[in-house]
């Protein structure tokens, strides 16, 4: 194995555009790992713990290039993607309208030379308080897509903001629709009445696709960041986006989307939206609350419309009646914080508590890393498996792997998984995972069992890898397809040796909303 590591000083491209060519660097032959970021502290560090030589005059104004291949022909096949990849980005570039002038070095400087109205930002959290701040003393909106945001810091800016009488989305905040214009991981849906006010980035997104699925219409979808709605940092962010959505002459509806949230937090929003005179409801998870699809419903019929029955497909060849049963164990493996959070919650009414790296409070906590053991939900967007690597909606190559090792554990009775579609997403997600899909159940028959698969799929017809197709290449390879995330747990939950009770989904209030003990993203 040979390695590489190259410095190319004062020049600079944003992380999540990295990711990507890093993502698409490894893909070159004989190239097994392509580590391309700033040289901030944090990427050094983890370019370093896999063992590259990184020169110590490498710093975060540099962008620093860490190749592993074969051989020296797979270093310079390495190469020659990431000079392709970045003309690729150069000349996207230029056809969307940059120039030869000397780029300007602030936001608020960008703001002077061209107003706008929202600064999208993704520089390294220790470092992305400072340009937001920028941003908001130029006017501007900010979505903040940056995580490893203090705590105060983010309070701070949202003081900052308010006093702005502007919007800050985030920090950590993925999923927004401004005016229909998609911001990071994001859907296409069709324009309409309904208003979202999001502090869960896959949350938002399962309850504007299944929305789009009714008929029904999203006017915009402000983000919050996923500590928004907690006791610490109290609403700040949704009080701003309740108001700018009531003087909105689109908006009919609100719908609120979070992870749990804090009781007195909820408390003053519905008595904000009350004074606003917005209506809301509310799609926000915990234990003995409606499940996301269960709140799309509510809204629904709060809007005078109807439900449908979700979309669903079945593999294209039944299940043989003579599979030897399987194991006992419920194994799911989520790219969506939110999707995983939802499954665990309805799982426990059947199964008592979830194993996981994000566990709900009183279930155990174990490393994404682990060899999987008893019932486990492990959601591969975590900090602690993004380190060094691209979001898993972007890079699935780790979430691939376990996918296949299951298909090698007697103990795995069934396997759940998510598949969320649209801006930002693979390009070609269905393809690589109904592959890992089709060879784990291979293995799993290879030594005489059977292994079920069921797949919440997230999307619709309008996004770019379109949902009709990527449903029929993972039914092909033998999953049970859902739009519903609810719908695919307690199919889940059906193949097991012991079958579950089917989850109810109680009408409580927001206000009676039961501490799960997370509040991050």
């Amino acid at each position: 194995m040979t390695d590489s590591v190259e410095i190319r000083r004062g020049v600079y491209h944003d992380s999540v555009t990295l990711m990507q060519v890093s993502q698409q660097v490894r893909t070159a032959p004989g190239v097994h790992d392509a580590l391309i970021g700033m040289g901030t502290e944090l990427n050094l560090g983890l370019m370093r713990e896999v063992g590259f030589q990184v020169p110590e005059e490498a710093g975060p104004n540099d962008l620093v290039i860490a190749l592993r291949g074969e051989d020296e022909d797979a270093l310079a096949a390495g190469q020659d993607k990431l000079v392709a990849v970045l003309a690729e980005l150069h000349e996207r570039s230029r056809a969307t309208g940059s120039t030869t002038e000397v780029a300007p070095r602030t936001i608020g400087s960008a703001a002077r030379r061209a107003p706008g109205g929202i600064a999208l930002i993704s520089t390294p959290g220790q470092y992305a308080v400072l340009d937001a701040l920028d941003a908001v003393n130029a006017g501007l909106s900010v979505m903040l897509f940056s995580d490893n945001v203090p705590l105060a810091d983010e309070v701070a800016l949202k003081d900052a903001a308010a006093a702005k009488d502007v919007l800050v989305m985030g920090p950590d905040c993925g999923t927004a629709v401004v005016g229909g214009a998609a911001l990071g991981f994001a859907n296409v849906v069709r324009p309409g009445r309904i208003g979202l006010v999001a502090a869960s980035g896959t949350g938002a997104q399962q309850v504007m696709t299944l929305l789009d699925l009714a008929g029904e219409g999203i006017s915009h979808c402000l983000g919050l960041g996923g500590r928004d709605l907690s006791s610490d940092v109290g609403g700040r962010s949704a009080r701003q986006a309740l108001k700018a959505l009531a003087a909105d002459e689109a908006t009919e509806h609100v719908v609120i989307v979070s992870k749990p949230a804090a009781a007195e937090v909820v408390t003053e929003l519905e008595q904000l939206a009350a004074e606003l005179g917005v209506p809301v409801s509310w799609a926000t998870l915990g234990r003995g609350l409606p499940d996301l699809t269960a709140a799309v419903e509510q809204t629904l019929t709060a809007v005078g419309a109807q439900a449908p029955t979700w979309p669903s497909w079945g593999p294209t060849e039944p299940r043989p009646s003579s599979a030897p049963s399987a194991g006992d164990a419920l194994r799911g493996l989520y790219c969506g914080g939110t999707l995983a959070d939802e499954a665990m919650i309805l799982a426990e009414e059947a199964l008592g508590p979830i194993s996981s790296n994000i566990p709900l409070q009183g279930a155990p906590q174990v490393s994404g890393h682990d060899t999987l053991t008893g019932h486990v939900v492990i959601d591969f967007g975590d900090d602690e498996l993004t380190q060094g690597r691209a979001h898993p909606m972007i890079d699935p190559s780790l979430r691939l792997e376990r996918i296949r090792q299951q298909g090698e554990d007697p103990t795995c009775g069934v396997l759940l998984l998510d598949l969320v579609l649209g801006h930002g997403a693979h390009q070609d997600p269905a393809g690589e995972l109904a592959e890992a899909v089709r060879a784990a159940r291979e293995a799993a028959a290879n030594r005489g069992g059977d292994l079920p698969v069921v797949v919440a799929l997230v999307g619709t017809e309008s996004d770019p890898q379109g949902l009709q197709d990527c449903a029929r290449v993972l039914s092909t390879a033998g999953a049970h397809v859902f739009t519903s995330n609810a719908e695919a747990v307690r199919a889940a939950l059906s193949h097991l040796a012991a079958p579950a009770e089917t989850a109810s989904t109680p009408t409580s209030t927001p206000s009676s909303i039961l501490e799960t003990g997370r509040t991050d993203r």
